[in-house]
């Protein structure tokens, strides 16, 4: 199982910076948004440069805390 997730998490590294290198090859001058996320304890926190960012930050820690839980509750993790 560790293993497991372990190559599932590098799956997720690789994707994302995949995402990144296309990204910056469009050759679009857009404006850079960012957000960050994460968790004290049971309780999601955020910071964002805009609102938007922020929203979306706070809507993908809920889900993973949700996520989470249910994980616990079904004894999987």
């Amino acid at each position: 199982m560790s293993d497991q997730l372990i190559f599932l998490g590098m799956i997720f590294i690789l994707i994302g910076i995949l995402l990144l290198m296309l990204g910056s090859l469009s050759g679009e001058d857009g404006k850079v948004e960012f957000g960050v996320g994460g968790f004290i304890g049971p309780v999601p926190f955020g910071w964002a440069s805009s609102p938007r960012m922020l929203k979306w930050v706070m809507i993908i820690s809920i889900a993973v805390m949700v996520g989470y839980i249910v994980l616990i509750l079904l004894k999987i993790l």
